[in-house]
């Protein structure tokens, strides 16, 4: 029997939304302070996902401040297809609130926002028979819209307020056999979440919860992955039905530590006695009767074609200026530019990191600014090997403290600079000193979920314990993100390497 492996898009993927056109469904996520946004996936069978754009690619569709705090910006899309036309609707709580763009195919190009005078956060679109369009948001709450002109026409109003589990969000819509199902997920995003049902026969209600709430949940359990909810629903051609959801996979000791955030998950959904049964995700399931495999992705980004991929994410802005792929053809330029919370001028230009065993590389001309490798949570939350005045220096940034914790000469000219993430062997914790090793300071916390590891060159400058760079240290939503970064001057980069050491999946890029 095949089988599939969850999960289906992994790493900093969270809050997933799916639709399906005829045999084609698509995806999007959530993106919080990084630009472009909303990532955008295309797939046949809703195992292999294969991103195909970012639907807010232009300053006039997201706009990031530079006070954005880390995990504001873009929540929670939902994307839907009505009448030949994509929608897709979300919120930036950076600024603005609620909104919804369109386009006529999902690749783009989307349109500019139409607003929506409506609070609360996770909205949601459904159409009904009439032609109606119904939007819920967080709480749950329900109102009538006209989605061309986002004018509010009816409420917004109180629905099902859910089980009694705090934060009911994410609720989606769905009209079944003279049904209309809503899905809410409730009891936080984090180990607590859960996902239930009610239904009414309007979209008004009254809403009667489903006689077994929630219907899927991993909380109070050992299975390995948590914090299993914010699910959506697709009816596959063949009758079958899916539900889209995200989770996280901690590692390391008690209390077990997130580092590639929430991911997208997928688990069959059976219909008993008219309401839906789903659940437990498990890290194999029964693949679906469709099998569309994807070639595997490249490992090498040489950027040799005219664009960039669209895996490539930037901190709030990417602004005119502060790269090139045409000044120095083959090559990306990265220059300082502007003012960041964390680092004036900082330039950075990263992907998310998928796997809790990657390697990652990049070749670096830097030209003759400070530049390097990143590993990156949130501006207080990152690892960086950097070179700068002929010497490579490995930087802990952790809270308020800054500290260099390893340096070595390095000749001039482009050199290689690697980061190596690993799981780390269930051993009591230790510190090694790197002085003995000729390496430089190196700590070892084999008790956190990974050890990073960096080198310049071909020699290992410092290994740090990854618990320092996870959702459970520094809060927030996001995921680590690992990337190229120039924070004086200018630095090219030849080309980056990212390789999966394990048999997670990579999403491949158009």
């Amino acid at each position: 029997m095949r089988t599939y492996r969850n999960p289906v898009i992994g790493g900093f993927h969270p809050d997933p939304s799916v639709c399906r056109v005829g045999e084609d469904y698509y995806l999007v996520c959530s993106s919080f302070e990084y630009f472009p946004g909303v990532p955008i996936f295309h797939s046949r069978d809703l195992v292999h996902w294969r991103q195909i754009g970012n639907v807010l690619d232009r300053p006039s569709q997201l706009r990031l401040p530079p006070e954005a705090v880390a995990s504001g910006g873009i929540f929670a899309p939902t994307i839907r297809h009505h009448d030949g036309l994509f929608y897709m609707i979300t919120t930036n709580v950076s600024e603005g609130g609620n909104f919804l763009v369109t386009a006529e195919r999902p690749e783009g190009p989307w349109s500019d926002p139409v607003w929506i005078d409506l609070p609360r956060v996770d909205p949601s679109l459904a159409w009904d028979d009439a032609g109606d369009c119904w939007l819920t948001t967080s709480g749950p709450r329900l109102a009538r819209i006209d989605p061309a002109s986002g004018e509010v026409l009816e409420g917004p109003v109180d629905i099902w307020p859910g089980t009694g589990g705090k934060y009911p969000e994410a609720p989606h819509l769905f009209q079944v056999g003279g049904w209309w199902y809503l899905l809410l997920s409730e009891g936080g995003t984090e180990r607590g979440h859960a996902v239930s049902i009610a239904r009414a026969r309007s979209p008004r209600g009254p809403f009667e919860p489903g006689p077994v709430n929630p219907i899927l949940t991993h909380r109070g359990t050992s299975r390995p992955i948590q914090s299993t909810g914010h699910a959506d629903l697709v009816c596959a051609p063949d009758g079958t039905w899916w539900m889209i959801l995200l989770g996280a996979r901690p590692r390391g000791y008690s209390p077990e530590f997130q580092v590639l955030g929430r991911e997208t998950f997928l688990v069959p959904v059976e219909w008993v006695d008219g309401w839906p049964v789903a659940g437990p995700v498990e890290e194999r399931h029964p693949a679906p009767a469709a099998w569309h495999p994807l070639p595997p992705p490249p490992v090498r980004d040489d950027f040799d074609g005219p664009g960039l991929a669209p895996c490539w994410i930037s901190v709030r802005s990417r602004p005119d200026g502060s790269w090139s792929l045409t000044e120095r053809p083959g090559r990306l330029t990265l220059h300082a530019t502007g003012p960041t919370l964390d680092r004036p001028g900082h330039t950075f230009f990263g992907r998310r990191q998928q796997h809790h065993d990657c390697r990652v590389s990049a070749r670096l001309d830097p030209d003759p600014g400070r530049a390097g490798l990143s590993v990156r949570l949130d501006e207080a939350h990152h690892y960086d090997l950097e070179v700068s005045g002929g010497e490579a220096s490995v930087i802990a940034r952790i809270g308020p403290l800054r500290q260099v914790v390893a340096r070595r000469p390095v000749a001039p000219g482009p050199l290689t600079l690697t980061v190596h993430c690993r799981t780390a062997d269930p051993l009591p914790p230790s510190v090694t000193s790197a002085a003995e090793a000729g390496a430089g300071p190196v700590g070892v916390g084999a008790r956190g979920p990974d050890t990073i590891a960096f080198s310049a060159g071909g020699v290992l400058l410092a290994e740090l314990d990854g618990r320092y760079l996870s959702t459970e240290v520094a809060t927030g939503f996001t995921g680590r993100v690992i990337g190229m970064y120039v924070t004086e001057g200018s630095a090219a980069f030849d080309w980056f390497d990212y390789e999966g050491t394990d048999d997670e999946p990579v999403v491949p890029v158009a």
